[in-house]
């Protein structure tokens, strides 16, 4: 009787053991033993052929050798909304043990303030960005918006993706700030969709395009003048060598100026790239320096060149910082950002 309880008591004590040495063994595993011989999924909130998607396939193609075990890394494309569908597969459904990072549209990181959406992006684990940007509204040449003032009394349409995509917030704001009769085309899936049908003459123009992703993708648009750069938005003091006035430039109203600000600070978080909320601290660690180091591989960055890709990186505590700057502004410059932008 007393051998059978002792028996019994002992059954307990060795599962606690054995949960005991399972977590400290989980807890020891070094984040080379972890990755060695997995893969990590790059998530690509767009279509094959944008410039998110161009930028994120050529981070995989070098993030691997930087990360320790060495991991294949694997682009998913995953378009849908204007990329706001892979911001939600990131915040509450993709793992976060270290497996899944993702990129996505830019100005998505506002649609909390701005629409309410489910999500927080202060506690997503960021990477950083791999550049930033500046973005353009352009026509097409044989469009009738020529310059700035055609485009404020003409009727012009404009292409766009979805709400909180850069296309469709960049033209709402010369809708509802500027008092442009531009008619807003949306739902397409990526700015390839869009691109093409600009070239078909079935879009005066579009807005939200990355100055980037027009010198990687389309360097004969600028060599032989098939677009008009009609206006530009950056967060930095214009003086890049683009020939198109700034948007800040169109106006002297101090408070559309604050809500310009506000919507154009996310240009210095061109190419975001984001890990899920509450991912492996230890193997965040190393995705993040990873990450650095990848945009400082000579070998990355002499194909970037290649492709005429910008490479400005951005690490992830200065997208944290921005962040909290973006969330601090008053209730007032918020909701006229938001009314600019058509939320």
């Amino acid at each position: 009787m007393l051998k059978h309880l002792a028996h019994c008591l002992a059954r307990p004590l060795l599962l606690v053991a054995a949960v005991a040495g399972f977590t400290s063994a989980a807890a020891a595993q070094t984040p080379a033993s972890f990755y060695a011989g997995r893969n990590i999924n790059v998530v690509i909130g767009y279509s094959v052929g944008g410039g998110y998607d161009l930028y994120a396939r050529l981070l995989a193609r070098f993030f691997g050798k930087h990360m320790p075990g060495e991991p294949t890394v694997v682009p998913q494309s995953m378009p849908g909304a204007g990329s706001l569908k892979s911001v939600l597969y990131i915040n509450s459904v993709a793992p976060k043990d270290g497996t899944v990072f993702a990129t996505f549209g830019r100005s998505l990181v506002l649609e909390p303030l701005f629409t309410g959406a489910k999500f927080d992006p202060r506690t997503f684990s960021w990477l950083g960005s791999i550049t930033q940007d500046v973005s353009l509204c352009v026509t097409w040449k044989d469009s009738k918006i020529q310059t700035w003032d055609d485009l404020m009394t003409k009727q012009a349409r404009m292409g766009g993706q979805g709400a909180g995509s850069d296309p469709d917030i960049f033209a709402s704001i010369l809708k509802n700030l500027f008092g442009s009769n531009l008619h807003l085309v949306t739902g397409y899936p990526g700015n390839n969709d869009m691109e093409l049908a600009l070239e078909r003459g079935e879009l005066d123009g579009l807005c939200g395009l990355s100055w980037s992703s027009l010198r990687s993708r389309h360097p004969d648009w600028l060599r032989d003048h098939k677009i008009n750069l009609i206006v530009k938005a950056s967060a930095g003091d214009g003086r890049d060598g683009i020939d198109a006035p700034m948007i800040m430039s169109k106006t002297d109203d101090p408070k559309k100026l604050a809500a310009l600000k506000l919507i154009i600070a996310t240009q210095a978080l061109a190419r975001p790239y984001a890990a899920p909320p509450g991912t492996n601290p230890v193997r965040l660690a190393a995705m993040r320096e990873a990450f650095m180091q990848t945009a400082a591989d000579p070998e990355f960055l002499a194909e970037a060149a290649k492709l005429g890709l910008d490479v400005t990186p951005v690490n992830h505590e200065g997208v944290e910082a921005r962040l909290v700057e973006i969330y601090s502004q008053p209730p007032d410059v918020i909701a006229l950002a938001k009314q600019a932008q058509g939320s």
